[in-house]
């Protein structure tokens, strides 16, 4: 038997067959050392990066070891922020396909309370939410661990520097003290080690030995005079499909992006003083190429995970050198090449030397023909349509309504994103009149919603 083949694990048949349904062919280092480890019952600390398949690592232990029958909390598991708990949240149901009616629930700040209290009201299998909103809950006691087996640290390290040691510390006290505590982590900080000795017991210590290749990125920075002229300068020279620039306050991210916009470029502005809902429809505009261009703060970045992001430009220059590490390694992922770009006046000059290595060029951009008929507009729109999950809309359900009541062929819409109770659709511009008409005068699953135009 291929010790690398889930099929060599003590697991049920059902869950191996769903494995192999999904795609789940061979095991990664992670996987191998510690699914084994975790359905044994046993404590782990395991260095782990984003891309090694962590998730399923502990998932299919959690999984396996519920019992259906019981609807209190048995699994708990801690993000650092909302956009990872929700791609957790979406691997554990993926991976839940091999028995029914178990209920994952996801708990996070910025969104409403009282539904997630309500949610909980019906019982939950496995909770996935960040510490505070966690905290919160049990605070107003509308969510119990008495009956808590495993306790799950995702991307522990992040959560440190985050600064949520208070909010853990006090989460704790609402767990048992007879549990399983898995940590994972992408570095093996002095603060993880401590936080490790105070809440797992012998935990068994997994390193592996993937390596996690560097980014492919060229890094330049240039020195300017007019930084939004030098911005659609660099964006004709380099023409990228996506791009996220960073600015350091809020008060400048929504500035620069108005005027992009009223330089033909399809920008949307990202930070924290966005609420909840606008967050979510602006990063589901950037994520189906409605927007090519993101203005962003880092903190509103933090979690962001955009495939194949083709270029970061940092407008402003970033207070550490962490911090530009963070920025620019959001491009150039999985083998493919990416391109920062970072500028700086002659008053930043100074600052900007700092960062002069072998890897980075410093140069002045050479001027560029005119900018005059420049535009970077993205060619979808974004639909919204007033139902999701909860209504048990498919993609399938909505590429149907549209392709066959509303008459748009199926090569004009791109990404479907679902959500709980609103679901966002990609369309080509010259389409989204046509689709937007159709679907309001059109039934989705025998009912009909409401639909605008984002």
């Amino acid at each position: 038997m291929n010790r690398d083949s889930f099929s060599s694990l003590t697991l049920s048949t059902a869950m191996v067959q769903n494995l192999q349904v999904i795609g789940y062919e061979t095991m990664t280092e992670i996987q191998a050392q510690a699914i084994p480890l975790a359905l044994e019952g046993y404590d782990l600390l395991a260095q782990a990066k984003t891309g090694s398949g962590k998730t399923a690592a502990f998932a299919i232990a959690l999984l396996e070891k519920l019992d259906v029958k019981n609807f209190d909390v048995q699994s708990l598991v801690l993000c650092p922020t909302r956009e990872l708990a929700d791609q957790v949240a979406k691997e554990l149901r993926l991976l839940a396909k091999f028995k029914h009616n178990i209920k994952i629930l996801t708990l996070c700040g910025g969104t409403a309370f009282g539904p997630q209290f309500g949610s909980l009201r019906h019982g939950s299998h496995i909770v996935v939410g960040t510490p505070g909103r966690i905290l919160k809950h049990l605070k107003k006691e509308s969510l119990a661990l008495d009956s808590l087996k495993t306790l799950v640290f995702d991307e522990a390290d992040r959560m440190l520097d985050m600064g949520f040691i208070e909010e853990i510390d006090a989460v704790l006290e609402y767990v048992p003290k007879k549990r399983q505590t898995l940590l994972f982590s992408a570095t093996y900080t002095g603060e993880v080690l401590e936080i490790s000795k105070r809440v797992q017991e012998s935990p068994h210590s997994i390193k592996t030995t993937e390596v996690e290749l560097p980014n492919k990125i060229e890094e330049v920075f240039y020195l300017c005079e007019n930084k939004l002229e030098t911005t659609l300068s660099l964006f004709a020279k380099y023409t990228p499909e996506n791009v996220i620039v960073f600015t350091n306050t809020k008060s400048e991210a929504d500035i620069l992006a108005q005027e992009l916009r009223r330089s033909n470029v399809d920008a949307l502005a990202l930070h924290g003083d966005l609420e909840q809902y606008e967050r979510d429809d602006v990063l589901v505009q950037f994520i189906n190429k409605s927007a090519r261009v993101l203005v962003a703060t880092d903190v509103a970045a933090q979690g962001l995970d955009i495939e194949e992001l083709r270029m970061v430009l940092n407008y402003d220059l970033p207070h550490t050198y962490e911090t530009y590490t963070h920025r620019i390694g959001r491009t150039g992922r999985a083998g493919k090449e990416g391109v920062a770009l970072t500028l700086y006046t002659q008053d930043e000059e100074q600052k900007a030397l700092e960062y002069k290595d072998e890897k980075r060029s410093f140069e002045l951009l050479r001027s560029q023909d005119s900018l005059e008929n420049f535009t970077m507009l993205a060619a979808y729109g974004s639909l919204v349509i007033e139902g999701g999950k909860k209504d048990k809309l498919r993609a399938g359900d909505i590429l149907g309504a549209l392709a066959r009541d509303v008459g748009i062929d199926a090569k004009h819409i791109d990404k479907i994103s679902i959500y709980d109770r609103q679901s966002y659709v990609a369309i080509a511009k010259e389409q989204l009149q046509q689709a937007y008409e159709g679907l309001r005068k059109t039934k989705i699953k025998a009912k009909r919603f409401s639909v605008w135009i984002l």
